[in-house]
């Protein structure tokens, strides 16, 4: 009598075949192990139980004569116990990103209040203030254009600037027109243009926003509402102003 081999698909199929070749009177352990697979065959793949219960009717039913051979009983054994260890593994890493999510947006919270640098962000205008801003200039920059447009989209400052070096330029808007009259209270944004070794590029214009509130996407994944009804990614965040 034949013994199932739980390591080797093909000789399972054999097996299962060889089976139902035997009179149904006759117990066999491929008939045994078989019929305990069926009661477990609602399950889309072969899970701990399913190998477990496989594994204990081979050893209850294996012909006496013909016992499972030492090398592959430690196999087996050995196949169930990298099973085991995957099936933890796998959870505790579940229980470990789901605690570090949590952990994630309480700590996230604390930036509500705080000054955060927004790449593209809104530049808020508040009537007597100016508005910081900077552009981010890595390999510097033989001049400088930043041109600033209101809500409707409409361009209404022009300021331009010589040679920089690299790394961020810093500048703060006086909140006016080119003839000097004060811009109303509003939304703005930033737009600035550069002239680099030759070329003309389009630098990144961080401004400076407020958080307002903090939320979680599906993919765990922090989301930050500021001001100017914007919400950036936790991870865009080049810079945080207490």
């Amino acid at each position: 009598m034949a013994n199932l081999d739980l390591l080797n698909s093909s000789s399972a199929l054999s097996n299962t075949a060889w089976a139902s070749s035997v009179p149904s009177s006759i117990k066999t352990t491929a008939g045994a192990a078989q019929a305990a697979l069926t009661a477990n065959s609602g399950q889309s793949a072969m899970g701990q139980s399913d190998f477990l219960t496989l594994f204990t009717t081979q050893l209850k039913n294996q012909d006496p004569l013909d016992p499972v051979k030492n090398e592959a009983f430690v196999a087996q054994l050995a196949q169930f116990s990298q099973l085991e260890a995957t099936t933890n593994m796998a959870s505790s890493l579940t229980n470990f990103t789901t605690s570090m999510a949590s952990s994630q947006i309480t700590s996230s919270a604390g930036l509500i209040g705080a000054k955060v640098a927004v790449p593209d962000g809104p530049a808020v205008l508040v009537s007597g203030q100016t508005v910081p801003a900077t552009i981010s200039l890595p390999n510097g920059a033989d001049g400088i254009q930043l041109q600033a447009y209101d809500s409707k989209g409409v361009l209404v400052s022009t300021q331009t600037a010589g040679a920089q070096t690299a790394g961020d330029m810093l500048f703060n808007w006086n909140g006016q027109d080119d003839t000097g009259n004060a811009l109303p209270a509003g939304i703005y944004r930033f737009v600035a243009s550069a002239v680099v070794q030759g070329k003309n590029t389009t630098p990144t214009v961080s401004t400076m926003a407020t958080v307002l509130g903090v939320s979680q996407q599906a993919d765990k994944s922090m989301l930050l509402q500021v001001t100017g009804g914007k919400t950036i990614k936790l991870s865009d965040v080049t810079k945080i102003y207490g």
